[in-house]
């Protein structure tokens, strides 16, 4: 469907696609995956993991957006203690769109969370999705439904985020 999970591959891709436009080149690698078979065991997160069992300890962090494309307010976090001071700045830098909060969360994704039970710390817009579950999981899920716009505030947030994992000085409190 467009609104699951063809926005959450846009967005992904849309950031990354950002970051190359304006020329950002941050001192860690971002890697966009698009998972495979979440809805029936998450075979595809599984195997990434185990393939990249031994390189887990470097990935500054995961970020998922698989809740549609509805406006975005900030970012869910989950990780070490002080991770919400560590992402404070982003607040400043995405409040032109209204995406300044913050919230802490037991939980980001269902996409990543093989990597946030091994410690990555995770991540994820905060989405207005009063509407998502009208749509979710039926035929009527449908491009017609994701307003560009607030695609695109999506993608700005996944970017700012990815670019302050890849180019911090301190890595994301695990």
């Amino acid at each position: 469907g467009a609104i699951d999970d063809g926005a959450g591959i846009v967005i992904s891709m849309e950031a990354i696609y950002l970051l190359q436009k304006l020329a950002i080149h941050p001192g860690r690698t971002v890697r966009f995956v698009a998972w495979m078979d979440e809805e029936q065991s998450s075979g595809g997160a599984q195997r990434y993991v185990k393939e990249h069992a031994g390189e887990l300890g470097d990935h500054m962090g995961a970020i998922e957006s698989d809740l549609g494309a509805g406006h975005p307010t900030g970012i869910e976090f989950q990780g070490g203690k002080d991770l919400d001071h560590w992402l404070q700045p982003l607040s400043g830098v995405l409040a032109p769109i209204g995406a300044t909060l913050l919230e802490r969360a037991t939980d980001t994704g269902e996409d990543i969370i093989f990597l946030t039970d091994k410690g990555v710390p995770g991540f994820s817009p905060i989405q207005d999705s009063r509407y998502y579950f009208n749509y979710h999981h039926t035929a009527a899920d449908t491009f017609d439904k994701v307003n560009p716009r607030e695609l695109g505030e999506n993608a700005a947030v996944m970017a700012v985020t990815a670019y302050a994992l890849a180019d911090a000085a301190t890595p994301a409190p695990r």
